[in-house]
């Protein structure tokens, strides 16, 4: 049998209910699912805004290798030293060239095999910047001279530019999963070259809401047309995330699993 490494990814990590969550269930699926390289979307652990240092060392500490980020990464401003200050602490790599902090690493894994990890955000429906698709080409290339494996958090808000994203690296990156919508999808599968691809892992946080904020100010926001000040909602809190294995040699996905808990 080929070698394998199995990563686990958790979906945009919300507030304090979805950092409580993590700090509870993490430790028993590391060890459930025999997990080499724990990966997390924590652009939203400051209250749904942004990530402060304190909750980046807590995710390390907990088991967490990588952490990824999104549209909300720069969100609490004073945050852009601490991007400068940890390696495996991404922001999406399509950000422009001056922005604090990096969009890809390689992590080298206990065993001493590598897996690549590239932050991305769309463009469709947010903010104009580098694109995606060549962002990841040049990644990619970088990644491969030290590894096969490479997986792509895709932070965006259209389904058709995940899908297309998808299609697009099949056979070149081992994982692509999106995030963003804090809505898990329900098309968990492996693409024809190898990839495996979801349109959105979900969120870890509280499905008692408007995608993690308080449904009556969220409701407002859509009556009256003016913001509101967010506010994380704390009810029925869920994990939600994806397991992969992946060949070291070839970089090929042979395994892959949605993972909601508790279920809905």
């Amino acid at each position: 049998m080929p070698a394998t490494i199995t990563i686990l990814f958790i979906g945009d990590i919300i507030g304090r209910p979805g950092m409580d969550l993590v700090t509870s269930l993490l430790k028993g699926l590391l060890e459930k699912h025999h997990v080499d390289l724990c990966i997390a979307n924590g652009e939203n652990a400051a209250d749904g805004k942004g990530i402060e240092e304190s909750q980046v060392k807590q995710l390390f500490d907990l088991g967490v290798h990588v952490i990824t980020g999104g549209n909300h990464t720069f969100d609490r401003w004073d945050m852009r030293k601490v991007y400068t200050s940890f390696r495996h602490l991404l922001r999406p790599l399509n950000f422009p060239r001056e922005t604090a902090g990096v969009g890809f690493t390689v992590y080298e894994l206990k065993n001493g095999a590598k897996a690549g990890v590239i932050n991305l955000q769309g463009r469709t429906y947010m903010q104009p910047i580098e694109d995606p698709f060549r962002t990841a080409d040049w990644a990619l290339s970088k990644v491969n001279e030290q590894t096969k494996v490479a997986f792509v958090d895709f932070h965006a808000e259209a389904t058709a530019e995940k899908m297309a994203m998808g299609w697009y690296l099949d056979g070149r990156a081992s994982v692509l999963v999106g995030t963003h919508t804090h809505t898990p999808t329900a098309d968990a599968r492996i693409l024809p070259r190898g990839t495996a691809f979801i349109t959105d892992v979900g969120m870890t946080g509280p499905y008692d809401s408007v995608l993690g904020m308080k449904k009556d100010l969220a409701i407002k926001r859509f009556l009256t047309q003016t913001p509101h000040k967010y506010e994380t909602a704390s009810n029925d809190v869920r994990l939600c995330g994806v397991i992969a294995e992946v060949e070291t040699a070839t970089g090929r996905c042979v395994r892959f699993e949605q993972l909601i808990y508790p279920k809905f």
